[in-house]
């Protein structure tokens, strides 16, 4: 079990760190390591797996849609929607954690909040 030492400062940690990976790099190696607490471990443990997951998908699109540009301009559009439509479930799933992390809550991000706490339990 993780020492609980100031509830406040796990909220403040999850709030950084989902800002960017730079903030969570911040929010772990800077606010986190000295100070855990069991919402900001939470915290971090969802929005590492959601940087990782996000990261992944942008360079597997990255990918697709160079490779798409030399064959057809339909596929091209139909890659493209797909792409806005997954930036727009990242953005959504990014904000329902980002307003757990406001609210002190530790309330799993859909689809990857509860693989995320057994992933990285060493966090």
């Amino acid at each position: 079990m993780e020492p609980l030492v100031n509830e406040e400062s796990g909220k403040t940690v999850g709030i950084i760190s989902y800002l960017t990976i730079i903030g969570w790099l911040i929010a772990y190696f800077g606010m986190h390591q000295n100070n855990k607490t069991a919402q900001g471990s939470y915290q971090l443990r969802q929005t590492l797996l959601l940087h990782i997951v996000s990261f992944v998908v942008w360079i597997v699109f990255d990918f697709v849609i160079r490779a798409l540009l030399f064959t057809s301009l339909g596929f091209l559009a139909i890659a493209s929607l797909i792409n806005f439509v997954l930036w727009a479930g990242f953005l959504v799933l990014w904000i329902i954690g980002l307003i757990g992390a406001i609210n002190g809550e530790k309330k799993p991000i859909p689809l990857i909040g509860d693989r995320a706490q057994s992933m990285f339990s060493g966090i």
